[in-house]
């Protein structure tokens, strides 16, 4: 989870968001390049003697128009590939719903009989010792490491955001309507999210709490609920 005076993303755990990890350090240093030249070319008109260029007026427009269209083809072209790796969701392992509700998220395991229950923020009065202010729930959501995750999301009452950093999901719930998204978790740990959207006074008192462990101790408590 994020750190007190962090400045950039936490760490991902998972390949969707190691990827847009990357395109960001990507489009960082095509914003550096351009930033660069801008100034550079800005120095030399400050510090140079105006004066007629010989260069054709045809050229520089051929260069000012090739040129952003290189940038534009730089950045769009990883950014496409990510945005159809994100809504790529064949064959998951497993399917989770998730509800939002003022001021509260239910969970539905639809691969198993009557399993669901509700994620409640813990009160700053009853949290154990050690555990994060604000972020921790009663009843977290586990998942499977290594096992493809679908996620459908949906709303009761208002708009709500499903959403958890570190894994590189966040997808809207909206009432009446199904959206998905899918992650995969790349190792045990667990991992803390909120609700991303302005739905009301405690808009920011519903955390998500999504807890990974290893598929034989999913299995094993899995085997504890009915199916």
């Amino acid at each position: 989870m994020a750190n007190h005076s962090q400045f950039g993303f936490q760490d991902a755990s998972s390949p969707i968001m190691e990827e847009l990890m990357q395109f960001h350090d990507h489009a960082l240093m095509v914003a550096l390049a351009i930033c660069s030249l801008v100034l550079y070319l800005l120095a030399l008109m400050l510090t140079g003697k105006l004066s007629s260029s010989s260069v054709d007026a045809q050229e520089i427009e051929l260069v000012w128009t090739i040129l952003p269209a290189a940038v534009l083809i730089m950045l769009a072209l990883p950014s496409l590939r990510i945005l159809y790796m994100m809504d790529e969701i064949n064959e998951p392992d497993l399917t989770l719903k998730a509800i939002g509700h003022q001021w509260y998220w239910t969970y539905e395991y639809t691969d198993f009989k009557e399993l669901t229950f509700d994620s409640y923020m813990i009160p700053t009065s009853d949290l154990p010792l050690g555990h994060f202010r604000l972020l921790e729930v009663d009843h977290r959501v586990i998942v499977p490491t290594e096992s493809k995750v679908r996620v459908i999301v949906t709303a009761d009452d208002v708009l709500h955001s499903w959403a958890v950093p570190s894994l590189g999901v966040k997808t809207d719930a909206i009432p009446g309507r199904l959206n998905q998204t899918a992650f995969l978790a790349s190792r045990p740990g667990v991992y803390y999210g909120q609700c991303s959207e302005i739905c009301g006074a405690n808009h920011s008192f519903m955390p998500i709490v999504v807890e990974a462990t290893p598929l034989a101790n999913f299995e094993s408590w899995s085997s504890t609920l009915p199916s």
